[in-house]
């Protein structure tokens, strides 16, 4: 439970500050007053209208924090020595294990960008206006 914890708990910080930020700046814009003047509950609204526009920078930022999170695995498995590919990579390091190292960076470096490739795509399903044939 610690190393969970130890992990996530400066990624969820992060995480619930820029969500607030995006909140709080698209309930500013016109069609959020135009859905409350319509007849909309604030809840509606806040669901509806609000977090959907508020998803684009908090999916971004969850797509980054992502790879902070593998390398923040590195560090907790050894703190906590836990055996994982965090402690696989320091051991092979350590013992200079060149072409374990090499795989699996390239396997964590694999991973990253499929985690960027899903974050692009959740951009479209998200925000209709960002389709394919605009790149």
């Amino acid at each position: 439970m610690l190393p969970a914890i130890s992990l996530a708990v400066v990624q969820a910080a992060i995480l619930a500050r820029i969500t607030r930020s995006a909140v709080l700046e698209v309930l500013r814009e016109d069609f959020v007053r135009t859905a409350r003047a319509k007849g909309l509950s604030q809840r509606a609204t806040l669901w509806g209208h609000v977090l959907r526009n508020a998803l684009i920078p908090v999916i971004t930022v969850m797509g980054l924090q992502f790879a902070e999170l593998l390398a923040g695995t590195i560090v907790v498995e050894n703190v906590f020595y836990l055996p994982g590919l965090g402690r696989l990579i320091f051991q092979s390091i350590s013992n200079r294990d060149v072409i374990v190292v090499r795989n699996c960076v390239m396997l964590l470096a694999a991973m990253v960008v499929i985690v960027n490739f899903i974050v692009d795509i959740l951009y479209a399903v998200i925000d209709p206006r960002v389709k394919a044939s605009d790149i």
